[in-house]
């Protein structure tokens, strides 16, 4: 199994560093050219099957993806964005923001001390639900040589490499969140079922 794992392209939200979360935004112009931009990149992949977040900006740029592409595209919540709960809508920015919370960008810099907004969702429970979905994906035998196509979040995204690296919540961001439209690679390896190896993470076509 081979897994293509792009995040959206970019929206009026991400541009004015607000936090989107479960907020339905859709793709800008520049985000839709950045979804070409990929589309023409993997124009060569043979998908077999496509799972998005439900949220508009991950649907829109699996189907801009796939392009001609007659396969399956399913909706699957595991994979949506962070909550953000009552922070939505806000802009995080340190000196311009208007999130209450003084201690929100421990969300960026130190994700072991994150503290979850009112009515929000934790790092852990993300990494726990998009870890349910890999797994599930994973042990699903009519996949086994299967090409599948994954589009979902900046967050979402990182927690389903939390899972595959097993790391403590305080490396969660790596190099950092993946730029809109970024493409990673993940293989399954060998027999072993669930054994996953990384063959690119973070690339763009633009």
């Amino acid at each position: 199994m081979k897994l293509y794992l792009v995040r959206h392209g970019e929206t009026d939200l991400n541009k004015r560093h607000i936090l989107q979360g479960r907020t339905d935004s859709e793709l800008n112009a520049y985000g839709r050219e950045l979804a070409y931009l990929t589309a023409e990149g993997l124009k060569d992949v043979p998908f077999d099957i496509a799972f998005t977040s439900p949220l508009r900006r991950a649907k829109e740029t699996a189907q801009i993806i796939l392009g001609e592409r007659q396969i399956p595209l399913v909706e699957e919540l595991r994979i949506q964005e962070i909550g953000f709960g009552d922070f939505e809508g806000l802009c995080y920015l340190r000196e311009d923001g208007n999130i209450p919370d003084k201690t929100f960008l421990n969300f960026f810099e130190k994700p072991e001390a994150y503290r979850t907004p009112p009515n929000g969702e934790s790092l852990e429970a993300v990494i726990r639900r998009t870890g349910e979905f890999l797994n599930e994906l994973l042990s699903a035998k009519e996949y086994a040589d299967k090409t599948i196509l994954v589009s979902t979040h900046g967050c979402a995204l990182k927690a389903i490499f939390a899972n595959v690296r097993q790391a403590p919540i305080a490396e969660f961001w790596g190099a950092g969140v993946h730029k809109n439209c970024a493409v990673s690679i993940l293989e399954t390896q060998g027999k072993a079922e669930k054994s996953v190896a990384i063959l690119e993470e973070g690339i763009v076509f633009y």
